[in-house]
C-alpha cells in the first residue's frame, strides 16, 4: 500500500510539472504553498498614469503667480494667495489678440476646475501625488509673457521675458521628475511663435503645446513629440446658426479680412490680394485687429460660404479657427500647414486646399469654388456645425471642448515619450538611431 501511494504521489507531481511548464506556470510553490504565491505589488507596472481608457492623471508644478495668473492684471502683481477654481481671475474680456495664444491658461483651468461632470468622463484630471501622476504639466505662461514684457523684442522689459524662462528651467531642473525623465514626460504650452524664445533649446525633449512648426527647428519641436493646438477664436461662437437654406442665405462667396502683408510664407497675401480683385461676390479686405474690425468679420464670416485662410508670418493663423466657430467652409492656402486633432478629425470633410501654386493661377480658385454643388456645401457645414465644438474654450471646461481634445492628443503623445524614457535609462552608449539621422 505504501508502494501504491508513493507511485501516486509521484505522478501526481509528474502531471503538475508538466501542466506547469505548458501553461507557462513554473512556480511549483503555488501548488504546494499557496501562502508562497508570487502577487504583483504596486500599480500596473505599464500604467502611465492614464491607462485602461482612463483620464490622463496630471500633476501640475505649483509655481509662484508671476508665472501665469500674475501676468493677467498688473495691480495684482503681488499677490500671492493660491490659485484654485474658485480664485482663478477670468480672462480679461480686452486682451485683444493676445486670447488667441491664452491655450496656457485654459489648459491650467481645467485642471483647477473640480466641478461636477464627473472626473471619468474627462480627458485629464489633476493629481496631488507627483509619484502617481502619467504626465507633469507646467503652468508658465511664456505666450503671454512674450506679449506682456517687451512684445517688440527690443524693449528693456525683455529682459523680465528672459528672466522667467530662467527661473522656470531652474525649478524644472531641481525637480526629480523632470530629472527622472529628462523632462520627456513634461507638457509646456509654447502657443505663440515666440513664447519661450530665449530658452526653448533646454527644454526641447518635453510635450511641447505649439500652433504650428514655422519658427522651430525640427529638432526643438516636431509632429512626433509634440501637439498642434488650435488657435482661440477670436469672433463669437456661432450658436444660432439655424437657417432654413444656409447656403442661399450666405451670399458671399469667399471671405477674408486682415492683415494683406506679412513674412514668410504669408508674402501670398498680398499677391492674392491683386488676384481677388473685381469680383462681385468676394470680399478680400486689408483690416488690423480691434473691437469694431473682429465684429465685422464675424458678421462677415455668417454671410460667407467659404472663408479664406491664407498663411501668416507662420504657416497658421487664428483666421481658420475664427472661420469653424462661425461655420463658414475653410479654404486653406498653406503648403505647411499642420492642424489639431488630424489623428482624429479628416479636414477634407469640411475644408478646401489648395497649394500656394493653385491659388496663385488666375481665376482658378474662385472657379474650383464655384463648381461646388450645394448639396455638398451643405453636407460640409453640417459637418463643421458638428465638430466646431472641438474648438471652444471655455471655463468650467466641457467634455470634448477644445481644452479636454488637447489632453487627449497628450495622452496620445506619451507612449513615445515612455519609450524613449526607458530606453534611456538602460543604454549604455549613445543611442546609435540618433548617428542614422
Amino acid at each position: 500500500m505504501v508502494g501504491k501511494a508513493t507511485v501516486s504521489m509521484l505522478i501526481l507531481a509528474f502531471l503538475l510539472l508538466t501542466t506547469s511548464v505548458f501553461f507557462g506556470n513554473n512556480d511549483l510553490r503555488s501548488y504546494f504553498y499557496p501562502s508562497m504565491s508570487l502577487q504583483p505589488s504596486g500599480r500596473f507596472p505599464c500604467s502611465n498614469g492614464g491607462g485602461g481608457g482612463g483620464p490622463l492623471r496630471v500633476y501640475m508644478y505649483d509655481l509662484p503667480r508671476r508665472f501665469h495668473v500674475g501676468m493677467l492684471r498688473r495691480r495684482a502683481r503681488n499677490d500671492e494667495t493660491p490659485v484654485t477654481g474658485e480664485t482663478l481671475p477670468p480672462w480679461p474680456s480686452n486682451s485683444g489678440l493676445r486670447k488667441q495664444h491664452s491655450v496656457e491658461y485654459w489648459m491650467m483651468a481645467s485642471l483647477l476646475y473640480e466641478g461636477g461632470g464627473g472626473n471619468e468622463t474627462r480627458e485629464a484630471v489633476r493629481v496631488w501625488d507627483p509619484e502617481t501622476a502619467g504626465a507633469f504639466f507646467v503652468p508658465f505662461f511664456s505666450s503671454l509673457s512674450f506679449n506682456t514684457h517687451g512684445h517688440n523684442m527690443t524693449d528693456p522689459d525683455t529682459e523680465l521675458d528672459r528672466q522667467l524662462q530662467i527661473d522656470v528651467l531652474k525649478i524644472l531642473r531641481e525637480s526629480k521628475y523632470w530629472q527622472r525623465s529628462g523632462g520627456r514626460d513634461h507638457v509646456i504650452p509654447m502657443h505663440h511663435p515666440n513664447a519661450f524664445r530665449f530658452l526653448r533649446e533646454q527644454v526641447n525633449a518635453s510635450i511641447l503645446i505649439v500652433a504650428d512648426f514655422g519658427r522651430y527647428p525640427k529638432e526643438i519641436s516636431n509632429l512626433r513629440k509634440d501637439v498642434v493646438a488650435p488657435y482661440v477664436h477670436v469672433v463669437d461662437f456661432f450658436t444660432d446658426d439655424n437657417s432654413p437654406d444656409p447656403y442661399e442665405s450666405r451670399t458671399t462667396l469667399l471671405f477674408f479680412r486682415g492683415r494683406t502683408v506679412r513674412k514668410d510664407e504669408g508674402i501670398v497675401r498680398a499677391k492674392l490680394a491683386k488676384l481677388l480683385a473685381g469680383y462681385d461676390d468676394v470680399i478680400y479686405e486689408e483690416s488690423v485687429a480691434s473691437g469694431a474690425n473682429i465684429k465685422a468679420s464675424t458678421q462677415g464670416m455668417r454671410l460667407s460660404k467659404f472663408c479664406l485662410h491664407p498663411a501668416g508670418d507662420t504657416p497658421s493663423s487664428c483666421r481658420l479657427f475664427d472661420a469653424i466657430v462661425s461655420h463658414c467652409i475653410p479654404v486653406i492656402v498653406s503648403d505647411q500647414i499642420e492642424l489639431p486633432y488630424e489623428d482624429e478629425i479628416d479636414y477634407t470633410q469640411f475644408s478646401i486646399f489648395f497649394s500656394d501654386e493653385e491659388a496663385l493661377e488666375p481665376g482658378y480658385m474662385v472657379e474650383q469654388l464655384r463648381k461646388i454643388p450645394k448639396e455638398r456645401w451643405i453636407e460640409m457645414w453640417r459637418h463643421l456645425k458638428h465638430i466646431s465644438r472641438h474648438y471652444e474654450f471655455q471655463y468650467p471646461p466641457k467634455k470634448g471642448d477644445a481644452v479636454d481634445m488637447i489632453w487627449r492628443e497628450v495622452k496620445h503623445k506619451l507612449p513615445r515619450a515612455n519609450l524613449d524614457v526607458h530606453r534611456s535609462r538602460r543604454l549604455k552608449v549613445p543611442d546609435w538611431w540618433d548617428r542614422r539621422r
